[in-house]
C-alpha cells in the first residue's frame, strides 16, 4: 500500500529566511547559485556560528547583514546604490506576495520584516548618498551626477530619459516618497543639494527645443516635499553671492536661473541654448510651406507654455509655504534689482540676464497674479502705494516719476513721514502678497515682456534697413558689377537671414501667444484702474493739483500699459474679449494733462493707442467704434484734448523736438480727420472753436499753418535736389566714370531724399486737408487780426508754388510715388480761399491777401482759375475764387492809394518788427518796447516770450499805449485831410483855369 506524504510545512523562521535572502541577495552558506548577484557573506556566517547562532537570516540580523554586504568587496556584485534600490524594489514585490498568506500572525510578522527591510534600504541609501566614501563603489568615479537622479526621472516620467545615469533604471514605487517624507533635514540636505545642482546643469544649455521638461517635472516633484522646498531655498546657489554678482550671473548660476533661461528668443552666442531654435525651425523661412511654419509656431508656443506653467507651479508651491515664501520674494527681487539696466536702450548681454529669462519670468509672474486680476479689480485696495516709497525689497528711487522730480519726491516723503520714525521702522511694514506681487510683476514686465516688444521693433527696423541697402547694392551691381559689391550683397543676405530667424522666434514665443498678451492686458487694466484710484477715480475735469501719491509713481507703469496696447492692437484678434473702456477713460483723462504726466512723449503715446483703435484701420472696428462714438468722456473731451496736445507737443524739451512733433501731429491729425466725420465730435469741435477762439484753438491753427508751410517748402526744395540727382544718374557716360564709392553715396542720398519727400509731402497734404475740411464750417478764428494775414500769406505761397513760374521745375515722373498730388493740393488751397471768403462778413480777407508782398500776384489767381477749369473743378468754386481775386486786386489798388496818402510815416508810429503803421500799439512789460498788438499776438502764438529780451510774455500782459494810439489816429486823419485839401486846391485851380467863351469869367461857377 502506497503512502503519500504532503509538502513539509515551513516554519515562520524559514519563511523569514527565504524572503530576506531574496530581498538582500545574500547567503550565509556557501552554495552555488545561478544568480551572480547573490553574495556569500563568509565572515558574517563565521561570526554568527561563533556566537552560537543559526545560519539563517532574520529581522534581527538584517542591518548587520546589510552593513557587511555594503562594506565588502565582492566580485560581480551590484554597486551600493543600485543594490540598496534593489532591496527596496524586491521588498516591495515580496510585500505583494505576503498579502496572500493565510496565517494572519505569520503575515503580520512578514509585513513587519518587509517594511523594516524597506526602511533599512532608505536609511542606508541616505547614508551612502550623503557619504559616498563610506562603502566601496567602483561605479562612483564614472559620473558626477547623483545616482538618485535617474530614479527621480523615472518617478516623474512614463518614458525614461535619464541624464548621467543608466536608462535601464526601473521605477521603484514608494522609495522616493519614503526617502523624502523623512523630516531629518540634516541628512537629506546634501542629497537634495546635489540633485538641484544636477538639474540646473542639465537645463543650463537647453533651448525651447531641448529636453527641459523632465528636469522641470523633477524639480516640481522634489519641492512637493517640505524638506525638498527647504533645501532648495537654502541652497548656496538659490541666490548666488559674490562681489561680481550681476543679472547674467544670477541667470546662469542660481538653481532656478537656467530653468528661466530656457527660451526660443535669441541670446548672446556665449549663452545660447541648444538646439538653435532659429536654425532648426526658421532657416530659409521664405521657402518653407505656411503649414510647416505654423507647425513650428504651435510647437514653440506649446513647449513654452509648459515651461511657464511648471515654473509658476514651482513658485506657487514655495510661496504657499510660509517658511519658504520670503526666500522666493527675495529671489525675484534680486533678479529684478540686478537687471535694472535691462530698461536701457543698449543692454550689455554679458552683465544682464537674457530676454528669454525675463519674458519667461513675465509669463510666470502674470500667472501668480491671476487670482487678483478679476474684471472688476476687486482686490485693488490691497495694493498699497507706500510700497513704492517705503518697501525695502525693490529699488524704485532711480525710476523717473510721472510728474514729480526726485527732489519733490524726497521732500514729500519727509513731510508725510513722522520725523521721529527711523528708516528701519519705515521699512518694517508688512505688505500683503498681492501688493508685493503686483509691484514685482510691474517691474518684471517692464524689464521683460515690454523690453522684448522694443527689441522686436528694432529687429524689424534692422531687417527693413538691410533690405533697403540690399536693393541699392543690387541696383548698383546691375549698372557696374564689382567683386566688392558681390561680397557686400552676400553679407547683407546673411544678415537678413539671421535677423529673420530671430524675428520669427519672437513671433513664435510672444506674438502668437494670445493668452500671454491677454494676461498682460488684464494686469495693466488693473494698473490703470489702481492709478486712477490715486486721484479719486474716473471723473473729469481732473483736480487742479496733482496728488503727490500719483505724481511720484514710476512713469513706466503708464508707458508700459500704452506700449502693450499699441503692440497688441497690431496683432489680429488679440483685443478680442478685452474690456477697453478703462484704458480709454485713462487716455482721455491724461493725454492733455502735463500737470499730471510731465513727459509729452508718453502723452503722445496715448494718441498712438487711439490711432491703432480707429475703426477704419483697426482689426476690431466693432469693438473700438463704440469707444469713440458712444463713450461719454470721449464725446465730451476727446477733440478738446487732442487739440490741446497738438499745441503742447511744440515744446517737448528734447533736442529732437522739432522733428518729433511732425510724427506725433500726424497721429493727432489722422484722429481728428476721423472724428470730424462723426457728428457728435464735429459739433464738439465747432463749440471748442467758438469758446476757445482766442485760446487753444487759435494756437492749434497757428501751429497747423506753421507745419504746413515748413513741410511743403521742405518737400518742394527736396524735389529740386532730387531732380538734380536724377539728371546726374541719367547721364550714363559721365555717371559710369565716377568712382564706385561716390556712385554708392549719391545713390544712397537719392533714396534718402525720396523718403524725406514722401514723408514730408504726406504730412503737408494731411495738414492742408484738415484746413480745407474745417474751414468749410469754421472760419471766425482764421479771420482774427492776429491770424488773417498769416493764413493769407500761407495760401498765397502755396498758390505761387503750384501755378507760379517755377511750377514746371516741380514736375516728377511718378508724383504719386512721393505722395505729391498737385491737382488735389490746388483744389484744397482754392477751397480754403473760398471758404474763408464766404465767412468774411467784414471784407478783411481780400486786403490781407494783398498785404503779402512776397507771394501775392493777381495773375496767380487768373492762372489758378484756368488750371481748375482744365482739371474739372466745380464751376461755382471757380466763380467764387475769381470773385475773390477781383476783390483782392481792388484791395491792392486801395492799399497803394492809402499808402500814398500817408506819405512818410514817423518812426515812432512804425511797428519795430514789421515796419508797418501800428493800429493798436501796446507796451511790452519787460523790454518796454512798443509794438502793434496783432503783430505781437501772432508772435506769441508760437513763442511765449518777449522778442527783444526773451523774458516770459503772454497776451494778457500787454499794456495798451492809448496816448500813442491817439497820436497815430490823429496823424492818419491829418494826412487824409491834407490829401483832401490838396485835391480841393487842384480841383479849384482846374476850375478857375477854364474860362467862358468871352474870357470874362469861369465856365463853371
Amino acid at each position: 500500500m502506497a503512502t503519500t506524504t504532503g509538502k513539509p510545512q515551513r516554519s515562520p523562521e524559514q519563511i523569514e529566511d527565504i524572503i530576506l535572502r531574496k530581498i538582500f541577495l545574500v547567503s550565509l552558506t556557501d552554495s552555488t547559485s545561478n544568480d551572480s548577484r547573490i553574495v556569500y557573506l563568509e565572515m558574517t556566517a563565521a561570526e554568527i556560528l561563533s556566537e552560537g547562532g543559526e545560519l539563517r537570516l532574520s529581522k534581527d540580523l538584517m542591518e548587520r547583514v546589510l552593513v557587511d554586504r555594503l562594506s565588502g568587496n565582492f566580485n560581480s556584485a551590484e554597486p551600493p546604490f543600485q543594490y540598496l534600490i534593489g532591496i527596496y524594489r524586491r521588498a516591495f514585490e515580496e510585500g505583494k506576495k505576503i498579502v496572500n498568506m493565510k496565517d494572519k500572525s505569520v503575515r503580520a510578522h512578514m509585513e513587519t520584516v518587509v517594511n523594516q527591510a524597506k526602511k533599512l534600504s532608505v536609511s542606508y541609501c541616505k547614508i551612502h548618498l550623503g557619504n559616498p566614501d563610506m562603502f566601496p563603489d567602483p561605479e562612483r568615479s564614472k559620473s558626477n551626477v547623483s545616482p538618485l537622479l535617474p530614479l527621480v526621472f523615472s518617478e516623474v516620467s512614463s518614458s525614461i530619459d535619464a541624464f548621467g545615469g543608466s536608462s535601464s533604471v526601473v521605477s521603484c514605487p514608494g522609495f522616493l516618497d519614503e526617502l523624502f517624507r523623512d523630516s531629518d533635514y540634516e541628512s537629506l540636505e546634501p542629497i537634495l543639494k546635489q540633485l538641484y545642482e544636477d538639474l540646473r546643469g542639465i537645463v543650463l544649455k537647453c533651448s525651447a527645443l531641448g529636453n527641459f521638461q523632465q528636469p522641470l517635472r523633477a524639480l516640481m516633484y522634489l519641492i512637493s516635499f517640505p524638506v525638498g522646498a527647504k533645501a532648495l531655498v537654502n541652497h548656496p546657489w538659490w541666490i548666488p553671492k559674490g562681489a561680481y554678482l550681476n543679472g547674467r550671473v544670477i541667470e546662469m548660476t542660481s538653481i532656478l536661473g537656467p530653468f528661466f533661461h530656457v527660451s526660443a528668443l535669441p541670446d548672446h552666442s556665449m549663452f545660447k541654448g541648444q538646439p538653435d531654435v532659429g536654425q532648426q525651425c526658421f532657416a530659409e523661412s521664405s521657402t518653407q510651406r505656411p503649414a510647416d511654419l505654423l507647425s513650428h509656431f504651435t510647437t514653440i508656443k506649446t513647449v513654452m507654455n509648459n515651461l511657464y506653467d511648471g515654473l509658476a507651479e514651482v513658485l506657487r508651491s514655495l510661496l504657499k509655504n510660509t517658511s519658504t515664501r520670503e526666500n522666493v520674494l527675495q529671489y525675484i527681487a534680486e533678479v529684478i534689482n540686478k537687471n535694472a539696466s535691462r530698461s536701457h536702450i543698449q543692454v550689455n548681454p554679458i552683465s544682464s540676464a537674457s530676454s528669454g529669462m525675463f519674458v519667461n519670468l513675465s509669463a510666470v509672474m502674470l500667472r501668480l497674479c491671476e487670482p487678483f486680476l478679476d474684471a472688476n479689480s476687486t482686490k485693488k485696495d490691497k495694493i498699497d502705494p507706500k510700497y513704492v516709497f517705503f518697501g525695502s525689497r525693490l529699488d524704485f528711487k532711480e525710476l523717473t516719476a510721472l510728474h514729480a522730480s526726485s527732489e519733490e519726491v524726497t521732500e514729500w516723503l519727509n513731510k508725510s513721514t513722522p520725523s521721529n520714525a527711523v528708516p528701519s521702522q519705515r521699512e518694517s511694514t508688512n505688505y500683503s502678497f498681492i501688493c508685493e506681487c503686483f509691484f514685482m510683476t510691474a517691474r518684471v514686465l517692464n524689464l521683460g515682456l515690454l523690453k522684448s516688444f522694443s527689441d522686436f521693433k528694432h529687429l524689424v527696423q534692422d531687417i527693413s534697413r538691410c533690405e533697403d541697402n540690399l536693393a541699392t547694392l543690387k541696383t548698383m551691381q546691375e549698372q557696374s558689377p564689382l567683386p566688392r559689391l558681390a561680397q557686400d550683397i552676400a553679407q547683407l543676405e546673411r544678415e537678413i537671414e539671421s535677423f529673420t530667424q530671430e524675428k520669427l522666434c519672437y513671433e513664435a514665443q510672444i506674438l502668437r501667444d494670445g493668452g500671454l498678451l491677454q494676461q498682460a492686458l488684464s494686469f495693466y487694466q488693473l494698473m490703470v484702474v489702481w492709478l486712477v484710484g490715486r486721484i479719486g477715480g474716473f471723473k473729469m475735469p481732473l483736480p487742479q493739483t496733482c496728488p503727490m501719491e500719483f505724481a511720484c509713481m514710476p512713469e513706466h507703469f503708464v508707458e508700459d500699459a500704452m506700449e502693450l496696447l499699441i503692440f497688441a492692437s497690431r496683432i489680429p484678434r488679440s483685443l478680442d474679449g478685452v474690456k477697453l473702456d478703462d484704458f480709454m477713460n485713462f487716455i482721455i483723462m491724461f493725454m492733455a494733462s502735463p500737470e499730471y504726466i510731465r513727459n509729452p512723449y508718453l502723452r503722445a503715446k496715448m494718441v498712438e493707442v487711439l490711432n491703432c483703435w480707429m475703426p477704419r484701420r483697426s482689426e476690431t472696428s466693432s469693438v473700438t467704434s463704440t469707444l469713440f462714438e458712444g463713450h461719454q468722456l470721449s464725446v465730451q473731451y476727446l477733440v478738446r484734448n487732442l487739440l490741446k496736445l497738438y499745441v503742447d507737443i511744440e515744446f517737448t524739451g528734447s533736442h529732437t523736438q522739432f522733428y518729433d512733433k511732425f510724427n506725433i501731429r500726424h497721429n493727432i491729425a489722422e484722429l481728428l480727420e476721423y472724428l470730424w466725420q462723426v457728428p457728435v465730435h464735429q459739433n464738439a469741435w465747432k463749440q471748442i472753436a467758438k469758446e476757445e477762439e482766442k485760446g487753444v484753438y487759435l494756437n492749434f491753427l497757428n501751429f497747423l499753418i506753421n507745419d504746413s508751410i515748413f513741410l511743403l517748402d521742405e518737400s518742394l526744395n527736396k524735389i529740386l535736389e532730387l531732380k538734380e540727382l536724377e539728371a546726374e544718374m541719367s547721364n550714363t557716360v559721365e555717371w559710369e566714370q565716377r568712382p564706385a564709392q561716390e556712385r554708392q553715396e549719391r545713390t544712397r542720398l537719392f533714396h534718402s531724399q525720396e523718403n524725406i519727400i514722401r514723408i514730408d509731402m504726406k504730412l503737408a497734404m494731411e495738414d492742408v486737408s484738415m484746413l480745407a475740411f474745417t474751414t468749410e464750417q469754421i472760419t471766425a478764428p482764421f479771420l482774427l487780426p492776429e491770424m488773417v494775414e498769416r493764413v493769407a500769406s500761407m495760401l498765397n505761397y502755396f498758390l505761387l508754388q503750384l501755378v507760379g513760374p517755377q511750377r514746371k521745375s516741380l514736375s516728377l515722373k511718378d508724383p504719386e510715388k512721393y505722395e505729391f498730388r498737385p491737382k488735389q493740393l490746388l483744389k484744397q488751397i482754392v477751397n480754403i480761399y473760398v471758404h474763408l471768403a464766404r465767412g468774411d462778413h467784414e471784407n478783411i480777407f481780400p486786403s490781407a491777401i494783398t498785404k503779402d508782398g512776397r507771394s501775392y500776384n493777381d495773375q496767380l489767381f487768373t492762372e489758378a482759375a484756368n488750371v481748375l477749369r482744365r482739371i474739372g473743378e466745380n464751376p461755382r468754386i471757380i466763380q467764387a475764387f475769381d470773385d475773390l481775386g477781383r476783390k483782392a486786386k481792388a484791395a491792392a489798388s486801395e492799399a497803394m492809394d492809402a499808402e500814398a496818402i500817408l506819405g512818410e510815416i514817423p518812426d515812432e508810429f512804425l511797428d519795430p518788427i514789421q515796419y508797418t503803421l501800428m493800429k493798436d500799439p501796446v507796451i511790452l512789460p519787460s523790454s518796454r518796447m512798443i509794438v502793434d498788438r496783432p503783430v505781437i499776438q501772432r508772435h506769441l502764438l508760437s513763442d511765449a516770450t518777449d522778442p527783444f529780451n526773451r523774458s516770459h510774455l503772454t497776451p494778457d500782459m500787454l499794456i495798451p499805449d492809448t496816448e500813442l494810439k491817439q497820436k497815430i489816429e490823429e496823424f492818419v486823419k491829418s494826412q487824409q485831410r491834407k490829401q483832401h485839401g490838396e485835391e480841393m486846391n487842384i480841383d479849384n485851380n482846374f476850375k478857375s483855369s477854364i474860362q467862358s467863351p468871352d474870357g470874362t469869367g469861369p465856365l463853371i461857377d
